[in-house]
């Protein structure tokens, strides 16, 4: 019985202490490596003088990180194709964007509905593909990776959800 207690004072303590020196450290680890959150927002204010309020105010797509948004009625999505990858479990879509516009637009969201066989909406998924479009052409995306999908999705349906000025 002596043998045995002397064991696992040698073997036991030790390993004891570390354990709670690790519990003791780890939260103060993890409080320094939190990075802090800052928000960036534009503010507006009308002006109280009103012989300044002549001075016209600009328009939010002329503030400094706002990008204009294209006109999504002369933009289309055309050959949509799905295509499971990874498994089964990943969503491959090949499809082709046509501008019509008379400026090229980047970065395009997506938004993709994936069905099963008896007509529910399984799985729905948003990607921004942050590629460019020229002026009146059209570019094709193939095997572009839209996310994870229940397994019983069999079709897809993908729509343009916004788009941007280049």
């Amino acid at each position: 019985m002596a043998k045995q207690l002397k064991r696992v004072l040698i073997i036991g303590l030790p390993a004891i202490a570390v354990v709670a020196l690790m519990g003791w450290l780890l939260p103060l680890r993890l409080a320094e490596t939190k990075p802090e959150l800052t928000l960036n927002t534009a503010v507006i204010a009308a002006p109280d003088d009103p012989e300044e309020q002549d001075i016209a105010t600009p328009a939010p797509s002329q503030l400094v990180g706002v990008p204009d948004a294209a006109e999504l009625n002369r933009l289309s999505l055309s050959r949509q194709s799905f295509r499971r990858g990874g498994l089964g479990s990943r969503a491959l879509m090949t499809f082709t964007v046509r501008n019509a516009n008379d400026y090229p637009v980047k970065d395009l969201e997506i938004a993709c509905a994936f069905r099963s066989r008896d007509g529910r909406y399984v799985t729905e998924r948003r990607r921004v593909i942050a590629e460019t479009v020229s002026t009146k052409s059209r570019k094709a995306f193939p095997m572009t990776l839209m996310g994870f999908v229940n397994i019983k999705a069999e079709k897809a349906r993908c729509a343009l959800v916004t788009a941007s000025r280049a």
